[in-house]
């Protein structure tokens, strides 16, 4: 994740200007009747110790840096858990340069279910981890590799726990597209950098989807979703593309009992995946990403650091992040909400 945030970003490689819980004891299982014309919609639990099991697999390979035999398997067992729910994988592997001009090889792992259905929507995250700790106080922890706990593994661990509900109570009227970002996390650090050094994976995509024509009603972008109190705000690019969206799932978080999570406080834009979803893919898309209140660097005191490990993971934020994500999905008719 890059720490440049947008007052006005004038992106002229494309030509374009932004302007741009109750407690867990209660039900976790929600019934919702819209209408007495309408079947009542049945949402999945979501299992928060299951997630946090998916966050300690990832790490238990190490840090995920292109390259590395850790990213290789790490890839491999993404792409076998998807098989495993159900899902038709694809692997898209690309090539791209690092800011710095090394030559990366990345891989954008792809679960479609339901691939037959013309009606979809999209879910994603980034899996790769950062290849420095440049955010370290510690000198000597610069040039490590960051464990990406949060940052990476905790997005890609909850979308693992909603897709394995897709096998056990299948959504027949539209299709879902898990994808999981590669070589988001490679980019030009110290704020200054080029914006389109980050995100490569999700650039990539946008030019090259997966099947021709593609296209998907909506997005939702989860991008350190685990730490403990962990505060999503809605950040300026979401509120510009699909500002409805927005309000519809802070609304579900909220009436969820997870206002403590979903806060109704409108953010400044950042770069992440979700910009170049919106801007290149011309997907509306939203992201749900912690921005502690008074950081620094707008993300956690862990973030590009050692200590993005275990110790900042939270089951309760996972499944704030999950439940309401679940609810949202299975309340979606033909890309819509009802």
């Amino acid at each position: 994740m890059n720490r440049n945030t947008l007052a006005l970003l004038v992106f002229a490689a494309f030509g374009l200007m932004i302007t741009a819980c109750q407690d867990d004891s209660a039900s976790q299982t929600e019934t919702t009747t819209t209408t007495p014309s309408r079947k009542k919609v049945v949402v999945p639990k979501f299992e928060r110790d299951s997630a946090y099991a998916y966050v300690e697999k990832q790490l238990s390979f190490g840090p995920r840096v292109p390259g590395t035999e850790a990213h290789a398997q790490c890839k491999d067992w993404m792409a076998d858990k998807l098989r495993s729910f159900g899902a038709d994988v694809i692997l898209q592997d690309f090539d791209a340069e690092r800011f710095d001009g090394l030559a990366l090889k990345g891989t954008n792992v792809i679960g479609r279910f339901n691939p037959a259905a013309k009606k979809r929507i999209m879910l994603s995250a980034h899996w790769d981890s950062r290849y420095t700790s440049d955010y370290d106080p510690d000198e000597a922890n610069k040039d490590k590799p960051v464990p990406g706990a949060d940052d990476g593994a905790s997005g890609v661990a909850v979308l693992l726990e909603i897709a394995r509900h897709f096998k056990t109570a299948p959504i027949d009227e539209y299709g879902v597209d898990i994808i999981f970002w590669d070589l988001e996390d490679q980019g030009e650090g110290g704020g200054n950098g080029d914006m389109r050094s980050w995100c490569l994976g999700s650039q990539y995509w946008s030019r090259n989807k997966h099947v021709g024509g593609y296209n998907a009603r909506y997005g939702i972008l989860l991008d350190m979703v685990g730490a403990e109190n962990a505060r999503f705000t809605k950040d300026g690019i979401s509120r510009q593309y699909a500002p409805a969206l927005v309000e519809k799932v802070w609304k579900m978080g909220n009436n969820m009992g997870y206002g403590d999570y979903f806060q109704n406080i409108n953010g400044r834009e950042l770069v992440d995946d979700h910009l170049f979803l919106n801007q290149l893919a011309g997907i509306p898309t939203i992201d749900i990403i912690n921005r502690p209140e008074g950081s620094e660097t707008g993300f956690g005191h862990y973030w590009h650091t050692q200590k993005d490990d275990m110790a900042v993971i939270s089951k309760r934020t996972l499944r704030a992040v999950g439940q309401t994500v679940l609810a949202v999905v299975y309340h979606t008719d033909g890309g819509t909400f009802l």
